[in-house]
């Protein structure tokens, strides 16, 4: 028997709090806008090859979850050994303090502006811009991540809050700047030691156990909430009512759904920033083009923000004897998305120089856009998101996931939301 709880969204959030409702006694149904599950941590097939919906690893750090998931599928863990792309230097990441290969005027004009770079504001930070100055001073700053965060975050680092970045982004002293500059160095300075990833299946196997069960309706794209009623229509016009409405949708777009929402809601929802982007994917009937697990590319006329390799991920995803590499390329909300075309022949042209692949290496090529990649914490985030939240909570609706909470969750957080209603 149904207790009539109605879940938004079939992605690691949605499919977590139906799991762990059903493990309560509860009978939730899912109603999902795609074909399949998973959302973005979901995968598409060409030809034999298996590409995710964006890059997707999991390091989750408590044992219930880290349990769940080995449970559902066995994982491969990896070293947590990336690459950045600079200019025709390959150098290993973090790049701040791992300069080695660069040439020595560089070298000289990054360690002299760390020396010399300015303390943390007393009174706290005004922008990332700001933080990423006072860590790594100016040269390596606009260069380098004042680069890589317009290609990534679609915006510049002035725009954006500090806070988001706490724990994510190594900051060395100049020891470790030295060493760096000197020698390629074997220790490890990423936030997690290690990535894993399911040996089977893509990223979204990992969540097998919590799907198994699950009432999921296909093809459910909502368009219409009235709270009053606790009524939700879908676009092909069938509706059904709920006791309690649970959503991993953007709350963006849940404040368009509501009818009488309050214009002071409303102008918060439009206030907030978030990225959307192409993903690029490109199979090889070669085994050796893809050289790293994932990459970073800083150059600002190559269009990827970064780069990873689904066969060094899992030689589950590729047919024998092959590899691939998916690119990410990535815009703010508000900016003019460039034609697909374009973006797919310019990266595949940049990427031949970089991974040293020709045309007749290509099995499959494709270009797909996702409207929704990543929340972004541009100025006034935390204080709109939470306008926006409070009143959703006000009028019924719990919110889960990624962009239901509106926060930069990794994905064992976002599978958390849902396990904690």
């Amino acid at each position: 028997m149904s207790d009539n709880t109605v879940i938004l969204g079939a992605g690691f959030a949605g499919v977590s709090a139906a799991y762990h409702i059903r493990q309560r006694g509860g009978s939730p149904v899912v109603y999902e806008r795609d074909a399949d599950w998973g959302g973005l941590c979901g995968f598409f097939m060409l030809d034999g090859f298996r590409f995710d919906r964006f890059v997707h690893f999991t390091f989750a750090p408590d044992d219930y979850t880290r349990d769940l998931f080995e449970a559902s599928s066995p994982t491969y863990s990896h070293p947590s050994v990336s690459g950045n792309y600079y200019h025709g230097h390959w150098l290993k990441h973090p790049a701040q303090n791992n300069l080695a290969p660069l040439a020595t005027d560089e070298k000289v004009k990054i360690i002299t502006d760390f020396i010399a770079r300015p303390a943390a504001p007393a009174d706290g930070f005004k922008n990332y811009d700001q933080w990423l100055r006072t860590q790594y001073g100016n040269y390596f700053t606009d260069n380098f991540p004042g680069v890589y965060t317009r290609k990534y975050w679609g915006l510049n680092a002035s725009d954006m809050e500090a806070a988001w970045v706490a724990g994510r982004m190594h900051s060395p002293d100049l020891a470790q700047v030295l060493r760096g500059a000197f020698e390629t160095q074997s220790e490890n300075f990423y936030y997690t030691n290690f990535m894993k990833y399911p040996r089977h299946g893509g990223f979204r196997s990992l969540m097998d156990k919590c799907r198994a069960g699950t009432d999921i309706r296909f093809n459910q794209r909502a368009v219409q909430i009235d709270p009053a009623t606790r009524r939700i229509t879908f676009a092909d016009g069938t509706a059904a009512t709920y006791a309690r409405l649970i959503s991993s949708l953007p709350i963006t777009e849940m404040v368009k759904m509501i009818a009488d929402c309050p214009a002071d809601v409303r102008a918060a929802a439009d206030a907030l920033h978030w990225t959307c982007g192409y993903q690029v994917s490109l199979g090889f009937r070669r085994p050796d083009v893809a050289k790293y697990l994932w990459f970073y590319i800083y150059d600002a006329d190559i269009p990827p923000a970064r780069v990873y390799s689904p066969n060094l991920k899992s030689p589950d995803n590729v047919p024998a004897g092959c590899s691939s590499l998916q690119a990410e390329v990535f815009f703010d909300c508000r900016d003019k998305i460039p034609d697909a075309n374009r973006v797919l022949h310019d990266t595949t042209e940049k990427l031949k120089q970089i991974c040293n692949f020709t045309d007749a290496d290509i099995a499959v090529r494709d270009i797909r856009f996702e409207p929704y990649a990543n929340i972004t914490f541009a100025h006034g985030t935390r204080e709109n998101r939470e306008i926006v939240r409070n009143y959703l909570r006000s009028v019924g609706i719990e919110t889960i996931g990624r962009f239901g909470t509106w926060d930069y969750l990794w994905s064992h957080q976002a599978f958390n939301t849902g396990r904690g209603l």
